[in-house]
């Protein structure tokens, strides 16, 4: 193993977990786009974003309690994407 790699602790890490987070991750802003320009929440599941923000939670909780690295900033990257799409349905919504 290239001692960089150990060097930043990127050895014990899934690489198909990345993968997964970062693909989930890349499309968040495209759907936050396309809310932002239609300027209109319809179509969108509160039930869907909480069970992502929960999901994501979990995630987050695994990583620093059973094994941190730096794949917990993936997965605090997409909560933070699925939690501003959130905000924004509850803003055009005009549920608060």
């Amino acid at each position: 193993m290239p001692y960089a790699i150990e060097y930043l602790g990127l050895t014990g890490m899934s690489w198909f977990e990345i993968g997964m987070l970062v693909c989930f991750g890349a499309s968040w802003p495209f759907s936050i786009r396309k809310m932002l320009i239609a300027q209109s929440s319809e179509g969108k599941s509160f039930i869907f974003l909480y069970l992502l923000l929960i999901g994501y939670a979990c995630g987050i909780l695994h990583k620093v309690i059973y094994h941190c690295d730096v794949v917990v900033f993936l997965y605090a990257f997409n909560f933070m994407m699925v939690l501003a799409d959130t905000l924004l349905c509850y803003y055009f919504r005009k549920v608060w």
